[in-house]
């Protein structure tokens, strides 16, 4: 049953101690986050809050056919809308607590719900780890940032939403391990690359992927060393708050997108939700292409981050929904399992959509399905 929503775009607006800029414009210390409430005509006092480190999916299928079914939905954007070239993910997650305190207490919402889509999925798991859990009182690089002061809201539930693992975890399941030195991308080991015509071909062995995966850990540690030398290096000659912006060739090369009995599901093959994984390897929307120090740590450092998705699940406890795609072409199954095996501690209802796409695109059937769950799990809720 469809129902009619109205869209309050707002803003929710809070003072930070900060040294310098990370984003665009504005005043330093002050921290303007947009936000999205789709709220339908019927009154509730819960509401489904969507987030993801870089924003942008306020007009996503699955969040408008949720307010449809009569949800009040909020999508927070953080602060780094569309650009994740220097986003601190402990700054992405403050944002999130903003909206979410905003949310209880200006909007009165009793209860609230965190809606973690794709790369969301680890920023609502990053969010509740810290409200149930609070550790973090600075970034991977040192710089100080107390979340543990802002007192986060604890959600009361979560839902993981054809969610990946998290940002440092995906994109080191995606690196191309042909690429031995950073300072020459394109001279790649043709024992290792998967696009290579002279190079290994599907069906990939088990033995070939343990030594891929040990390769991909290592050219991203590897990385993570040079990254903590540059700061080093700075901090040493009292250049405390300055950066060095970086690029990343070869960071779409999984074996799953040449492969597709790796990771089997029914996606189809040499295709990933960005395109043409051998073309994506190299272009300019691949994960992690730009990037400056601090970012790299707080985002896409294996060992470094934060807002390590399993590492978070298993930290938190309470009622948690997981939704997961049968043909997803960018968060395969064992993402979900390896998600709910982390998460011991919560309360699990698992969904599988057959047929969906990552982002239900043209799939208005399948994607209301989605929605019809995410709204039966809510109403079970009161």
């Amino acid at each position: 049953m469809s129902a009619k929503y109205e869209r309050i775009p707002y803003l929710v607006l809070f003072n930070e101690a900060s040294a310098f800029k990370d984003t665009y414009g504005g005043e330093i210390g002050k921290v303007a986050v947009e936000a999205h409430l789709l709220k339908p005509a019927t009154p509730s006092d819960s509401v489904v809050i969507f987030s993801h480190p870089i924003g942008g999916g306020a007009y996503l299928p699955l969040v408008g056919a949720i307010a449809r079914a009569g949800v009040h939905t909020i999508y927070c954007n953080t602060r780094y809308r569309g650009n994740d070239t220097a986003l601190i993910m402990e700054r992405a997650v403050m944002d999130l607590a903003a909206c979410v305190r905003d949310a209880k207490e200006r909007l009165c919402y009793k209860k609230v719900y965190l809606a973690g889509w794709s790369g969301g999925g680890a920023l609502s798991l990053f969010y509740q780890a810290q409200a149930q859990d609070p550790r973090v009182t600075q970034t991977p690089a040192g710089d100080a940032y107390d979340l543990n002061a802002a007192n986060f809201i604890p959600a009361d539930g979560l839902m993981l939403l054809a969610a990946h693992l998290s940002r440092n975890l995906t994109l080191t399941e995606w690196l191309d391990p042909s690429i031995t030195d950073e300072s020459r991308p394109f001279e790649r080991d043709p024992a290792w690359n998967i696009f290579d015509p002279a190079g290994p071909k599907p069906p990939f062995s088990a033995d070939f992927l343990a030594e891929y995966r040990a390769r991909q850990i290592a050219r991203n540690r590897r990385i993570t060393a040079w990254v903590k030398e540059q700061l080093a290096d700075l901090k040493a000659r009292g250049l405390d708050n300055h950066e060095r912006c970086f690029t990343v060739q070869g960071t779409m090369a999984d074996p799953r997108w040449v492969d597709p009995a790796v990771d089997a599901n029914d996606r189809k093959p040499n295709w990933c939700m960005l395109g043409d994984p051998f073309v994506v390897n190299d272009g300019p929307v691949g994960l992690a292409r730009f990037s400056t120090l601090r970012s790299w740590l707080s985002q896409w450092s294996y060992d470094d981050s934060n807002a390590d998705g399993l590492k978070c699940a298993a930290r938190i406890s309470g009622p948690m929904l997981v939704i997961e795609n049968s043909a997803d072409d960018a968060c395969t199954p064992s993402h979900a399992a390896r998600l709910m095996a982390a998460a011991s501690g919560c309360t699990i209802e698992h969904h599988v959509v057959k047929g969906a796409n990552h982002y239900y695109f043209g799939q208005p059937e399948l994607v209301q399905q989605a929605a019809d769950v995410v709204t039966r799990w809510v109403a079970a809720r009161g």
